[in-house]
């Protein structure tokens, strides 16, 4: 992990966490609740100074920041006074429950601008179609389609933005299924459906997944998957690379998928590559596999460049935190019915700061294409620390708006003992979802490995 890394990754982590406490701090200053205390960053203070009864400090350990509803004596004990009515603790049920929400809330807010933000310079994807190839599955399965259909449903799953489409596509089912699709028309508004039948072949594999463009410095493909059959289970391309010649046949070469086609099953095949800048050669197991024919599924990117394209830019940004649930409680659902490996539902520190070095280490990526990753993970992180705050788990905004929730059905305050208890088992949660999120990332490590 290099020192660019580490920075980015502060930079992030500093502005997530900043913007969910300055929602906690802006909603209580609005609804006259009592601030002793904003702090940017943890441990011992490096700057501090004070402004309409608040004291604000930026701290030296450049992780978390919080916000401060009670006064403490000299030795940082909390000082409680039961008759101030500006103290957080005695204000009503529902101006506590907007002060636990208003952080969650503005993390929402932030990945929305984000979404816009990148949407704005960069452009983005739409849930609009391409004109399939004609032997593609889209293709075959329907003569309705034209240019432009909206994908409004898959499998009778709501689709929100493409990011649902990709992950039907890529995640949730094998190409070898069928899928029914439900689409819009972009001519006249109707809705139709096509059912995506694959047609089943023998081909020989090389166990990768590549983009569709080939790379203008290495005029090869880049690998963005490494199938777990790729050189009979003993992976030799690895994501990243970019392969350029299989048998001193260029992949660019008019010729390739016909010299591809015709190799058949043993021996060997030798493959050109570069790897962080580096030519390398190695020989790689021929091996078949029995695939189909590819979906046809390919969404339409957009410009922002006018006002039409802004407000598609807009719906996109507001339609990403759905499809950011959907996608969490998706993946869920699948980890519990043994379709994916759990360790690949849930992400914690390591595998964030993995992803981080992934993009500003990547040798081969352009700068560009650098800030557009680290600002779509970092929106994407936004988004997820909604869902994460809202886990009924001390130390998170959720056990708090559980808590007020249960006493306004009530009517009263829950027991010490009762919330002794909600705390307790939230706790045993928190400890058991570190060690999981923990364990999750070594194992992806040393799997991806």
């Amino acid at each position: 992990m290099s020192i660019w890394t580490i920075v980015v990754l502060v930079i992030m982590l500093g502005i997530l966490v900043t913007v969910h406490e300055l929602g906690h701090f802006f909603i209580a200053r609005l609804l006259g609740i009592k601030v002793f205390e904003v702090s940017i960053f943890v441990g011992p203070a490096l700057f501090t100074w004070r402004k309409n009864d608040v004291e604000y400090s930026i701290r030296c350990i450049p992780f978390g920041a919080y916000v401060r509803f009670t006064d403490i004596d000299e030795k940082g004990e909390p000082i409680e006074d039961d008759n101030d009515p500006k103290l957080l603790v005695n204000n009503s049920r529902i101006k506590r429950l907007l002060v636990a929400l208003a952080g969650p809330f503005m993390n929402l807010v932030l990945g929305v601008v984000l979404a816009l933000v990148s949407a704005c310079i960069f452009g983005f994807y739409t849930t609009r179609i391409y004109e399939p190839f004609k032997t593609t599955q889209l293709a075959l399965a329907s003569s309705q389609f034209e240019e432009g259909d909206e994908v409004v449903r898959i499998d009778r799953r709501r689709v929100y933005t493409y990011l649902d489409i990709q992950f039907e596509l890529d995640g949730s089912y094998s190409s070898a299924e069928d899928m029914l699709i439900e689409f819009r028309s972009s001519r006249t508004g109707e809705l139709y459906e096509a059912n995506l039948v694959p047609v089943i072949t023998e081909r020989p594999m090389l166990g990768i997944v590549h983009s569709a463009d080939t790379d203008n410095n290495y005029n090869g493909w880049h690998i963005s998957e490494v199938l777990e059959q790729h050189n009979g289970g003993d992976p030799i391309l690895q994501i990243g690379d970019f392969l350029t010649a299989v048998d001193g046949i260029s992949v660019t070469d008019e010729n390739f998928e016909e010299h591809f086609a015709s190799l058949t099953e043993g021996n060997t095949m030798h493959l050109e590559f570069y790897r962080n800048g580096e030519f390398m050669e190695a020989d790689c197991i021929k091996s078949m596999i029995r695939s189909s024919n590819d979906r046809g599924v390919d969404v339409m990117g957009e410009e922002v460049n006018s006002f039409d394209s802004f407000v598609d830019a807009l719906e996109f940004s507001v339609k990403l935190p759905l499809t950011v649930l959907n996608i969490t409680v998706r993946s869920i659902e699948e980890a519990f019915a043994g379709e994916v490996e759990a360790y690949n539902v849930v992400s914690g520190p390591v595998g964030v700061a993995d992803s981080v070095s992934t993009v500003v280490d990547n040798v081969d990526t352009s700068t560009t294409v650098k800030v557009y990753n680290i600002l779509f993970l970092t929106t994407i992180l936004s988004l997820g620390l909604v869902i994460t705050n809202m886990l009924p788990i001390p130390g998170l905004d959720g056990v708090q708006v559980i808590l007020l929730l249960i006493e306004m059905v009530i009517g009263r305050k829950l027991s010490k003992k009762a919330e002794l208890i909600i705390n307790g088992i939230g706790f045993v949660l928190l400890i058991g979802l570190v060690i999981f999120a923990l364990v999750s990332d070594v194992i992806r490590i040393i799997v991806g490995g």
